[in-house]
Order: C-alpha cells, then sequence, then structure tokens
C-alpha cells in the first residue's frame, strides 16, 4: 500500500480526514507535523517532516521540500523496495501492522462523534438552556455585554508598563485606561508565545488601585517564575464575561504595542 504524502505548509493543515481514512486499509501517512499527524505520528507508524515549529517565508517551504526528498530517497523507498527471500518488504508490512494496531482504534468516527458530542453538542444544548431561562435573562445579558464592548472598545488604552526582578520572579505593573467599559467585562492578561510545543501562556492580573487623576484607570499587577525573559510578555485586554466563549463570542483584543 503507498504512502499518503500530505505535506501543507505548518499550521495550515486541514482536519486530516484523508490521512485517517487510509489506516484501515494499510495505508502509510507522511506528512507535516500538524493537525491530527501532530498527535498520531510515531516513528514505527510512518514519517514526519518539520520539527513541529512555525516559520515564515520561503526557507519553510524549502526546508520542507529538502527533507521530504531526503525520507523518499533514504528511506521510503528503499523501505518498500527491500524484500526478503520470499519476496516481501518486511520492514514495510511491519510499519502497516503497527500502523493499523496503534492508530486505527485511536481515529475512527467513533472518537469523532463521542468527542463532538461530549465537548460540544452537549456543552452547547447546557448553554443554550441557561441563556433561554427566566425569558432569556442571560442571552439579553450577552448581548447588551456585546454591544456596550463593541462600542467602546476603541476608547480604552495602554498608559505604560513596568517590569521588576524580585528574586526568581517577574513582577509586572499594567497601567490601563479603561475609557466607557467597567473592569469586570475585560480581563488584563500577560501572553506569551508557546515553545516546545506547550500551550501559550496566559497570565490574568489582579486589578489594584484607581490610578490617581485617571478616571476609569487602575493598576493590574501579575507575579511569574522568571523561567522565560520579561519581553516575551505582552500585555492585553480581552473581553471577559463568565458566561462567554471568548474568542468565538466576542474576539475583541487590545495589545500593547
Amino acid at each position: 500500500m503507498r504512502p499518503n504524502y500530505n505535506v501543507p505548509r505548518r499550521p495550515m493543515k486541514a482536519s486530516g480526514t484523508s490521512g485517517m481514512k487510509i489506516l484501515a486499509n494499510g495505508g502509510l501517512n507522511l506528512s507535516v507535523l500538524d493537525g491530527w499527524w501532530a498527535e498520531a505520528y510515531d516513528p514505527e507508524v510512518g514519517w514526519s517532516l518539520g520539527d513541529g515549529h512555525d516559520y515564515l517565508g520561503p526557507q519553510q517551504d524549502e526546508s520542507d521540500a529538502d527533507q521530504l526528498y531526503g525520507l523518499l530517497e533514504e528511506q521510503v523507498i528503499p523501505e518498500f523496495y527491500t524484500r526478503d527471500s520470499e519476496g516481501f518488504p518486511s520492514a514495510w508490512i511491519a510499519r502497516i501492522r503497527a500502523s493499523m494496531s496503534k492508530l486505527t482504534p485511536r481515529f475512527s468516527s467513533d472518537r469523532m462523534m463521542r468527542e463532538y458530542v461530549e465537548k460540544v453538542y452537549l456543552t452547547a444544548s447546557e448553554a443554550f438552556k441557561s441563556r433561554e431561562a427566566e425569558g432569556c435573562r442571560l442571552a439579553k445579558e450577552l448581548d447588551s455585554w456585546a454591544k456596550r464592548l463593541a462600542e467602546n472598545w476603541s476608547g480604552m488604552r495602554f498608559l505604560g508598563t513596568s517590569v521588576s526582578r524580585d528574586g526568581e520572579d517577574w513582577k509586572f505593573e499594567v497601567r490601563v485606561y479603561l475609557g466607557e467599559i467597567d473592569p469586570s467585562m475585560v480581563k488584563v492578561e500577560l501572553y506569551a508565545d508557546p515553545m516546545d510545543d506547550k500551550a501559550p501562556i496566559k497570565v490574568a492580573m489582579t486589578k489594584e488601585e484607581p490610578l490617581a487623576g485617571v478616571v476609569n484607570g487602575y493598576l493590574y499587577r501579575a507575579r511569574l517564575p522568571a523561567t522565560r525573559p520579561a519581553e516575551h510578555y505582552t500585555p492585553r485586554i480581552v473581553p471577559y464575561h463568565p458566561a462567554a466563549l471568548i474568542p468565538l463570542e466576542e474576539s475583541h483584543i487590545l495589545w500593547e504595542h
């Protein structure tokens, strides 16, 4: 069975159903570490391109192309055409068996439907029930909240940030002017891009005393381990409501420049 070559530029890979479909038929995958293949890949079951990180520019395409041709010439093609005394590609067949036994039970329509029901449909159903209760009280509240944010978002400003080192921690102080928006409607946080395939860091800041001479201006503080340089962290303001799905339902965001 031929391998499934799927080499989009990370992170543009789609759902990956083509790679999942061939599992039960003995197909093998060679793809970028993105989408489902980032979860499924193991050296026993197929081949991977890239290092799991995103890069910009044509150098990524050149690197992926060089690695793809190298894999084909040095691993994929030789493994398929290396036959035992009976004419079978034993290493290739072993990889097919590993792929079918390890991946087919994990990547199927059964899992897809179970996760949709448990993580999306049931959650959406409960949210709908809570929003329509009491004459749609919560739905009206969320609508009013979203409209107020949209009307007044452009009026907010960052007034400055200071960072200091305290032992093994960073201490951030961020001064914010919220304009016509109530502090309870937003969240001020520090954001750092992901590293080493980990999730991005989001640290909620605590609202402290009002700023002298600034109506609806506040000082926000946060303390976090100094395991990364302070310049990795950027203050930002995002919408907040305990019943809202952020950023799906409210995607406004204000970064400090």
